[in-house]
Order: C-alpha cells, then structure tokens, then sequence
C-alpha cells in the first residue's frame, strides 16, 4: 500500500477513506521494524578493528556487529562537520541548500531545520512510530531571553538566556523525546530534556578547565566525563520501555564521542595503544555493546533495524591535543585509514566514513557492500521500507539503498552521483569511478592540520590547478591529480554538480528552490561564520 503524505483533504470522504488507510497503516506498524541510527561524532574510517586491521584500537562489539550484518566500505556523510550531516540525515536533503553554506551553528544559533521541512523522524511519526532523540543534537534550539535581545555570553560568563522558557529543538523537528545536550564543548553545560534544560546553569565557566573550550554558563558540578555515560543509560532505559510496548519506535542516538573532550572514563584509561583518543574510541565501542545488549534482553533484536555510523572524518585541530595527523607520528595510528584528509576536509577522509547496518533475516550475516551509499539516503530508504511515497519537497538528495542492505544483485549503481561538503564550503562531486573537487584544494584545515610529516609520508604534492580530479577507484588515498589530463570529464561532472544546484535537488521529481543563492548556480559573495568546532 502507498500513501501519499502530500494528497489535500477536501471531502468527507476522502477524510473517511485515509482515515482507514491511517488505522489500517497503524497496525501494520506494530510488525514493522523498530530503527536505531547510532551516530559516533568525528570518527575516522580507519578507527574500527573491522575496517582497519591495523588499527590500534579494538572495537569488538562493533566488530562483532558487522560480522551479524552489513558493512558498506564506500558510505559518506553529506558533509565533512556535524551540523549540516546531522541536518542531511534528518531531511535528506543536502545542508549545502540551506542557509548553512560552510561551518556548523554557533553558540545559541536557531533551528537549521525549518518548521515546514518534512524530517525523518515526522516520516515515522506518521506511520504509527514512537520517536527519540537522545544525545547530541546541534541543529539549533528556539532560546528566549530575559531582555528581548539575542543571545548572549556577558563578561561574567553567564547569559541573557532564559533558561526557564521552552526552547523548542528535537520535539518540534519529529521526535516525541530528547534528553541529550547541544554538543559537549558549547554552553550551556547542561542536559537538556524535551524543551527544558535540566536545572539552571547558573555558573560562569571560563571556557579553559577540563575542555570547556567556550566560556558561558554551566550546572554547578557539572562533569564532562558523565555525558557519555548518561546518554547511554537513557538509550538503554528508552529501549528497556519501548520492550514493554507493542508500539513500533525509532531512536536516534547520537553519541558525544570521540568528539573533543576527549574524556574517556577511569576504567578505559590506557586500555588501547593510540592514545587517550583510542581509550575514548573503545569506551565508544562499550557504549554501544551496552544498547545492542539492551535490545537483545527486551526481546527486539530480530525485528530491529541498527545502522552505526559517524558524522564525519576524525579531528584534527591543535586544541585537542593530539589529532589525527600527529596520532600517524606518535602511535603509528591512522585514524583516516588510507584516506586522504580529515574533518572538514573535501577530501575522501572528511567524509568517507564506516558503515554498519544489521537487521536478522533481512540484512545476510558478515556480508560486505562496496556501493556508494550518503546518510540522505535514510529519508528515502525509510520510505521504502514502510511502503510510504514521499512529497516531492521531501528527501529531495535521498536514494532508496534497500537493494543495496538486502544484497540484490544490481545492474547499475543506485545513485546518479553524490556531492560532497566541506567545512569552508567547497563541493566536490562523485560519479563513478571519478570524483571532482571544484576548489584548487580539498584541504578545509589550512595550516591548523600540521601535516607536513604526513603528507611526505604518504607522497602528496600540491598542485596549482582550479581543481582537483581523483579516480578513486585506482587511487583511493587521492595522490594524482587528473585535472589537466581529463578535461571532458572535468567538464562533465562540474555540469552535473550545476545541475543538482540549479534543480534544487539531486534525485529525479520537481525541481525545488535552495534556501540560499550560492549554491543556486549563481555566484555570490559570502563571508564566513564563526571557526568551527
């Protein structure tokens, strides 16, 4: 059965008529699959055991994951930072077509997602599902002040916050709980629980003790090493509920690891040979054993789909202390893999990140998928799955990749193409074999990224042209520059990538409109927010 999502209510009987689709879709909820998307925060695609068998971190649960389902060694985030994936993975639509062109929301930023966006977590709302959100969430929250001027962080650092007023965020995006924080190095250093944050940061922290890298205000007593610890306990406790009930739910989980602070409990100090970056990696790993543990004991394993993934490539900035280059030099430890760059970067290693999907008896045991497969794609896939037709304003960049999980032999890949996104802002384009970077570099870090040793190591050399082309199946760590020697196809993937702009979306339907104009097919001058985190 198809419904419409977008078909207009005009006579009784049609309300009559989709009034029996709506019951009878309903019930047939309770024997659809529960979802759990887990999404780790800047976790390199060479971290895992199971993807780097170099790796000098262990990961045996999410090893042991992908031995029971499918591991995709070709998926990306939509972007190389958090927000605009997080906004890709909820609308399906890329972020670059919102008003964030570059960056990641700022301290206090409002929603990213509009009001009238149709979101994923809206998508399972209507087919009868129970919805969560529980952890980090940085795209935006409706924070109201005491003074009627926009927020703010005063020289005391407190702010001009209302803490008392509901503040919108994930309950008004789709998701009927939330109980996480923004993310763990922005204030307020709090927990927020559906429109409220729990208690009243009534403290001025100084932005320079135990990683708080941002003054504002912050709960008395409060503790960063605790947030990973907690949200995972919600999650459990959110599925150990959902075991009681005969209602159908989906939980985004979104894990504050091993995004900086790195702050890996007492118990995992020193227990993987990369650093306290790997210890915090492995007790991401533990976190994650914890909540499959916790479907099995409810009783829903078998009919729960689990997809693990990250939002972006690994950090790489000094103030964590040692990244992602420096973590090659000191611990031999290669967060990126074979991969050229990191977070932020256009290159591969922004955003090719792993990929785990396990869901018994549909999704084969220990099975591998090389497809090129984007977090958009969930918007579409989820559609697929409960037998849903989206409106063609939904989900606008998002592939059906059902085939690809079920492993059906394919006659031709299943996406057209795939952009990528950058933190400063850059696009690059992958068809194929072929992959088009349309900047003179994929390098978003510039000289913060410290990679000379690195780059001499791996035999990178920059070059001069406008652009960079890659054949990333011959040359996965992105070493020849192809741009002088294939024009045409220069030509042909820079013509698509316009295309995709100026249509407003990447999959075939209506043309709709971007929110901006840079990314509209029309030039324009920009200026850059805040640095990113």
């Amino acid at each position: 059965m198809i419904i419409s999502l977008s078909s207009s209510l005009k006579t009784s009987v049609v309300l009559t008529l989709l009034l029996g689709f709506y019951t009878l879709g309903h019930s047939q909820a309770q024997n659809r699959p529960n979802v759990i998307l887990i999404l780790a925060d800047d976790l390199g695609y060479g971290d895992l055991s199971c993807y780097n068998s170099a790796s000098k971190i262990q990961t045996p649960h999410l090893d042991h994951m992908a031995t029971e389902g499918m591991r995709f060694t070709d998926s990306h985030a939509p972007s190389s930072l958090c927000t605009p994936t997080r906004y890709g993975i909820l609308t399906g639509r890329y972020a670059w077509r919102s008003r964030l062109t570059h960056g990641v929301l700022g301290i206090f930023d409002k929603p990213l997602i509009d009001a009238n966006q149709f979101t994923l977590g809206q998508l399972f709302q209507q087919q009868g599902y129970a919805t969560a959100a529980i952890g980090k969430w940085h795209l935006g929250f409706d924070w109201q002040t005491v003074d009627g001027s926009k927020p703010k962080i005063g020289s005391n650092r407190l702010s001009n916050v209302d803490f008392t007023k509901p503040i919108g965020g994930p309950v008004t995006r789709g998701f009927d709980y939330y109980f996480g924080v923004d993310l763990p190095n922005f204030p307020p250093y709090c927990f927020i629980e559906d429109q409220h944050t729990v208690g009243i940061p009534s403290v001025g922290d100084t932005g320079k003790k135990g990683g708080f890298n941002r003054p504002g205000p912050m709960i008395p007593g409060w503790e960063l090493v605790k947030i990973l610890p907690t949200i995972t306990d919600h999650a459990i406790k959110y599925i150990e509920d959902a075991g009681k009930s005969k209602k159908p739910f989906f939980l985004y989980f979104t894990l504050t690891s091993p995004h900086f602070p790195i702050v890996p409990t007492p118990e995992f100090m020193g227990k993987s040979k990369a650093g306290a970056y790997g210890d915090y990696v492995e007790q991401t790993d533990a976190m994650v054993g914890k909540v499959l543990e916790a479907l099995k004991a409810s009783g829903l394993e078998d009919n729960t789909l689990v997809i693990f993934t990250s939002d972006n490539g690994p950090e790489v900035a000094a103030e964590i202390g040692i990244g992602a280059y420096e973590r090659t030099r000191v611990f031999g430890h290669y967060s990126m893999g074979p991969l050229r760059g990191v977070k932020r970067d256009t290159w591969e290693g922004g955003h090719r990140v792993a990929f785990i999907a396990r869901w018994p008896n549909v999704i084969a045991a220990n099975s591998t998928s090389n497809e090129l497969v984007s977090h958009v794609d969930l918007m579409a896939t989820v559609a697929s799955i409960l037998k849903v037709k989206l409106p063609d304003s939904a989900g606008v960049d998002s592939v059906n990749i059902l085939p690809a999980l079920k492993g059906e032999k394919l006659t031709q890949p299943i996406r057209e193409a795939m952009v990528h996104h950058s933190g400063s802002g850059d696009l690059a384009i992958r068809q194929g074999d072929w992959v088009f970077i349309d900047a003179k570099s994929g390098n978003a870090n510039g000289a913060r990224a410290q990679s000379d040793w690195f780059n001499k190591q791996r035999g990178y050399v920059d070059d001069n042209y406008p652009g960079q082309l890659f054949n990333i199946t011959e040359d996965i760590s992105e070493r020849k520059n192809y741009y002088a020697i294939h024009p045409e196809i220069v030509s042909r993937l820079k013509s698509l990538l316009e295309k995709y702009k100026r249509d407003g979306r990447s999959t075939p339907g209506v043309p709709q409109k971007n929110d901006n104009t840079k990314n509209s097919g029309d030039a324009f001058a920009w200026v850059p927010n805040e640095t990113t985190p």
